[in-house]
Parts: structure tokens; C-alpha cells; sequence
């Protein structure tokens, strides 16, 4: 990676607490934080220069992007004072996606919903919609630069093996107060979750802010962020929230993109990649067609069709008690419950972990069992948590724990019902043995 110095101006002040150290909080708030900072320290600096500054900081000038963006450095007006060195340091570590021989994934923040996003793809997607917004154009690049270039790779380096293999992974933070550290949880591909997630935030932060009416006019870049990732639900269901919020982003981004015909947008994303980069001989690869139309299937079931599984490690389980005993798959059968207790929805990432927590430790303290007992549960926050999981005997349903999944909705509905839908899909790997693939749907007056 080039560091690039030239405009560094230098100002002396005070270092922030989130920002001085070497091994940075990566989380959400902190970015924001930083860019807040930016924002006071250069109270002239449009949106659109500062995303071109935090682009260059990280040395983001690929062909594909300068394309579609033109060089970092091409903004309108002059403007030398921008970060000072502490600014700087934290958005060189902070933008810069890679991953370490370790498995750490770095160029990653955790946000407020428990999930998990590469920086470096939402800000090329804010940068496209900026700049359609200025010069009165369509978005051209959003899809490319987002998600088709990284998915495009992705399906072809790996295309001797499984589509399900393809894409991911997910993985977990060291700490969830004090996140410093993302291990993955296998080797990964050139799309991991972050790099999806991303890739959706971007292109819907990015639609949002080019589709701006013509009178009205972008807001700072922190309040942006601010308005995606840190809206509070407050007791609200979800399926209520009507402005876009991460918690949603898999709704709105199928909404955005769904409609295009995305398959062969990554395939000519790939032909323009191989043509600006001079490599067009890989497009001779008889197998690109498949491996992109395979991949994109596999992509539109696991992050449209199915909603996030929140892993054990990141909602804070506790180990299993003993050696879990594996399911015969696959299963004929689904059990739905309630908790009973706790008995009130939770709303946050926050909230439905300290759930999942209390849960675990009443089913292994009190009951005596080895794990909190159901496969699955609900939050209210839009998200699924893992129980035992796809491959482990539950505690759930009196006699037919070898026969099917049991799946708890956090809350008591004894007089009431849920108001929001929810779904969890299977994985299609063959090598799972699994089924293919099962919804919930609960809607007003849903029935059991």
C-alpha cells in the first residue's frame, strides 16, 4: 500500500481516547467518531472531498475504481488542512481491508446490530452516490464497486469448489465491548460477510444520497452513518421502521438491486476488470458463465432470501457442558416456542445477547442441561441467534428432540402474538446432509 502524504497537514490538539492507541477500538462508533472530527477540523470540506480524502488515505486507486470515481485526488477546489496524524493513522488501519496470515480480518468495524462491515466498500458506495448527486447523473459504478467486483472474483478463484464454499466467512470479535480483533471462523474467500455487508450498506447509503431531491442537499458524512447505524428501535418492531437501517439491510438491498439482472452485471464487471487491468485472456475460461451464475444463486439464498444468524461466539455463549451429540440429518420437522422467559421482545443486538445469555445460564444452572436448549431463537431486532445449532441434538421439545429444529421467539405472546415477520433458512451445502431450506413468517394475526 502507497502512503500518500502530500496534503497531510499537521495540526496540533488533543488525542482522543478512541483514536490514540496503536490497536484502536474497531467498532461503528469510533469511525464515526473519527469522522466527526474530520468534519470540526474542516468545517469547509464538502462530503464528497472528504470520502475522495478517506479513499486516498487507504490507497484505494484500482483501475476499476478510477473508472468509475476518477482519481482521489480530483476534487474541485483546493484544500491542503484535512487530518492530522492521529486521524490519519486511524483511517489508514480502519479503510484497509486484508486479512492476515492469522485469520484476522482487518478493515472491519463492528456495529450496534451485532454484525459485522467492511468500511472500504460502504465508502466507495456513498462516493458513487455523491458524485451522481453533484454532477445530476445516474449512479454508474454502484453495483461494480460495491459488490459485483468482489463477488465476481470470489466465484471464480474458487470455482472448483462448492458455491457455498464461495462466499464468507463470517467470524467473531475478541471482545464485544472493546473490539480489537475479527477472527475468522475458516479460511476465507475474496467476499467475506464484512466485504457483503459492505457492499449492501454502500449501495443502499449510495441510492439514498444520489436519489436526493434535486432542492435538497447531502448532509454531513457523520450524520449519514449515524442515521444507517445507530437508530434506535425503542421498542418498535422492525417491520414498522420505515428509513433505512442496517438491521434492514438485506430487505433493502434486494429491494435496490434485486431487480437487475446481477448476474450479468458481475460478468461484465469481470470483462471490465480483465479489460482495464490488460488480462483478458481469463475470460477464455469456459467456466466463468457457471461458476458466476452458480455463485450468484448461492449469493441471493444466503444473504436475500435468509436473515443473518447471529454465531454463538457473538452473542457471548458460555462452552458446551460435555460433548454435544449430533443430529441424524436431515430433519422432517420444526417446533416453534416462546421463551416465556424472558418475556419481553428484545429490540437491539445488545439486548437479545443478554437474553441469550440469561437463557443459557437458567438451562444449564437450573435445569441441569448441557446448553441453552432450542436450535435457534428470534430477536426482535431482525436477527436469528445460534443455539446448538444445525448439527446438534436440542432440549426443546419433549420427545421429538431427534426429529426437528426448535426455534424460540424471545418474549412471552401467552395473550399476545409477534407483529413482525421473521425467517431462517438451511444451508444447501450437499456435504451438510441437511434440507434444503425453511421459512417462518409471522405476520398481524399469524396462527401456529
Amino acid at each position: 500500500m502507497t502512503t500518500v502524504v502530500l496534503w497531510l497537514f499537521i495540526v496540533a490538539g488533543t488525542c482522543h481516547s478512541v483514536l490514540c492507541s496503536e490497536d484502536h477500538l474497531r467498532d461503528m462508533d469510533s469511525f464515526i467518531s473519527a469522522v466527526e472530527q474530520a468534519e470540526d477540523s474542516n468545517p469547509d470540506l464538502s462530503p464528497l472531498a472528504l470520502v475522495r480524502r478517506l479513499r486516498r488515505t487507504a490507497g484505494h486507486e484500482d483501475p476499476l475504481t478510477l473508472h468509475f470515481l476518477g482519481a482521489s485526488n480530483n476534487i474541485s477546489h483546493t484544500h491542503t488542512s484535512v487530518f492530522n496524524t492521529t486521524l490519519f493513522g486511524f483511517f489508514d488501519k480502519a479503510i484497509h481491508h486484508f486479512v492476515t496470515d492469522r485469520g484476522e480480518e482487518r478493515g472491519v468495524v463492528l456495529t450496534q446490530d451485532g454484525t459485522t462491515v467492511a468500511i472500504a466498500p460502504m465508502l466507495l458506495g456513498i462516493e458513487v452516490g455523491l458524485k451522481a448527486k453533484l454532477e445530476g447523473t445516474p449512479p454508474l459504478g454502484m453495483f461494480p464497486l460495491t459488490l459485483a467486483k468482489n463477488l465476481g472474483l470470489s466465484f471464480l478463484s474458487l470455482q472448483d469448489f462448492p458455491p457455498a464454499q464461495r462466499l464468507g466467512p463470517d467470524g467473531c470479535w475478541d471482545n464485544l465491548t472493546n473490539p480489537r480483533v475479527f477472527k475468522l471462523s475458516r479460511v476465507p474467500t475474496l467476499a467475506t460477510d464484512a466485504l457483503v455487508n459492505g457492499g449492501m450498506d454502500g449501495s443502499i447509503l449510495g441510492m439514498d444520497l444520489a436519489t436526493l431531491a434535486p432542492s435538497e442537499q447531502p448532509g454531513k458524512l457523520s450524520e449519514v452513518l449515524k442515521g444507517y447505524y445507530s437508530h434506535v428501535l425503542e421498542g418498535q418492531d422492525l417491520g414498522v421502521v420505515s428509513s433505512h437501517i442496517s438491521p434492514k439491510r438485506r430487505e433493502i438491498s434486494q429491494a435496490l438491486l434485486g431487480t437487475l439482472d446481477t448476474q450479468r452485471q458481475v460478468m461484465e464487471t469481470l470483462y471490465l476488470v480483465w479489460r482495464l487491468e490488460d488480462t483478458q485472456w481469463i475470460a477464455k475460461d469456459t467456466g466463468v458463465e457457471k461458476a458466476v451464475r452458480d455463485g450468484m444463486l448461492e449469493f441471493v439464498h444466503r444473504y436475500w432470501d435468509c436473515p443473518p444468524i447471529i454465531p454463538r461466539c457473538q452473542w457471548g455463549a458460555a462452552p458446551y457442558r460435555g460433548s454435544p451429540f449430533p443430529l441424524a440429518l436431515p430433519l422432517p420437522f420444526l417446533y416453534i416456542h416462546h421463551t416465556y422467559e424472558p418475556d419481553r421482545p428484545c429490540h437491539s443486538f445488545r439486548q437479545c445477547s443478554r437474553s441469550m445469555r440469561a437463557m443459557q445460564r437458567f438451562h444449564q444452572e437450573d435445569r441441569g442441561w448441557a446448553d441453552i436448549g432450542y436450535s435457534f431463537v428470534v430477536g426482535s431486532d431482525g436477527y436469528i441467534y445460534e443455539g446448538r445449532g444445525w448439527h446438534h441434538l436440542g432440549n426443546h421439545t419433549r420427545g421429538q428432540n431427534p426429529y426437528g429444529y426448535g426455534v424460540a421467539f424471545i418474549g412471552n405472546y401467552s395473550s399476545s402474538l409477534p407483529s413482525w415477520r421473521a425467517g431462517a433458512c438451511r444451508p444447501t451445502s450437499p456435504s451438510t446432509g441437511t434440507i434444503s431450506w425453511w421459512t417462518l413468517r409471522f405476520q398481524e394475526t399469524p396462527s401456529y
